[in-house]
Order: C-alpha cells, then structure tokens, then sequence
C-alpha cells in the first residue's frame, strides 16, 4: 500500500520540481546571458546602443528590443495615451526585506521617550502582561501587549515590501521616458 502511494506522488514531484528550478534560473537571467543569446537583436542595435544595453542602460529614444536586452522583461505592462499619442509603460518591480522590530520592551518606540510613564512590557510573578499609560489626542489609555500575539514576531521570512524600481514608457515602439531608483 506505502509503495504504490509513493509511485503515484514520485512522479508527480519531479516534474514540478523540475519546473521550479526552470523558473528559478531563468529569473536570474542577466544583461549579458539575454545579449549572448539573442546576437542578431543586439548586432541590429547601433554602436552607441551597443554600449549602452552592455552595461545595462537605456536612453530616449531606445528601441523596445533594445530596453528588453538591457533591463529585461517587465513585471508589469500599462497601456496608456500621453498628449494624444498611445503608450506603453514597463515597470519593473524590486522588493525590499527589513529586518522586523517589534515593539516590546525596553527597547520600542516609547522606550527613550521624555514624557512619564514610558511604554514597558513586563510579565508579572504571575504571568500576566502589564503596561504603562500613555496620552495621545487628549486621550489617556493603558496598552497591554505581548509578543506572543504578534504575527510577525516568530517570523522566520520577515515581510517584504514591493517597490518601483524602473519604469519606461514607450511611444511608437521608442522609449519617451524612463526613470529608475539610483543605488
């Protein structure tokens, strides 16, 4: 009985196994690995072009080839009309992983606070969590907290937060503007 259910799942998991180290490595795909297998695209570009997408960059007035060779495929397509000419914006979308605070204890937002009582957490001798009054918008209220409600507190894979890291619009198959986060 084992044995036959292992026949079934086995063959069923390679191939899905197969396929997410497919899309994995081809994610990580590069400038040069998208140039050296696409010559005749990039031998098409001129001179100056060349240089550009070699080292990853675009300028106005770019083919779309030429920004897919440089920046890639976009996550996101938007079609759209600037000053009465159709368009296409590409962006690319970069995401940001920051490591997770919470804020308890002697060390959260209140901690080194001027004003009296400060925020605290604490387990009394009998377990129960405690905390400390604060005033905000002519309001006065007691906060309890523990870490042990907190979703991201245990967290091994901390939140990451989706970002614009490049944007390029297109206008007649030429980039009419672009912009990109500088490092």
């Amino acid at each position: 009985m084992i044995v036959r259910m292992k026949g079934r799942i086995l063959p069923r998991t390679v191939p899905l196994c197969l396929a997410a180290s497919a899309l994995i490595l081809t994610s990580c795909e590069t400038t040069q690995d998208r140039i050296s297998k696409n010559r005749e695209i990039y031998q098409r570009l001129s001179a100056s072009d060349q240089a550009l997408v070699s080292q990853g960059q675009i300028r106005p007035g770019m083919s779309r080839n030429a920004v897919w060779l440089a920046w890639g495929s976009p996550d996101r397509k938007i079609v759209g009309n600037m000053a009465g000419r159709s368009t296409e914006t590409w962006i690319y979308i970069y995401y940001a992983t920051n490591p997770y605070y919470p804020y308890y204890g002697p060390w959260g937002p209140w901690a080194y606070s001027s004003a009296s009582p400060t925020y605290s957490f604490a387990y009394t001798t009998v377990g129960a969590a405690t905390g400390n009054w604060h005033h905000h918008g002519g309001r006065s209220f007691i906060f309890f907290g523990s870490p042990f409600y907190d979703p991201f507190f245990y967290s091994y894979i901390p939140p990451s937060i989706p970002y614009p890291g490049k944007v390029v619009t297109f206008s007649n198959g030429r980039v009419m503007s672009f912009q990109y986060l500088s490092h």
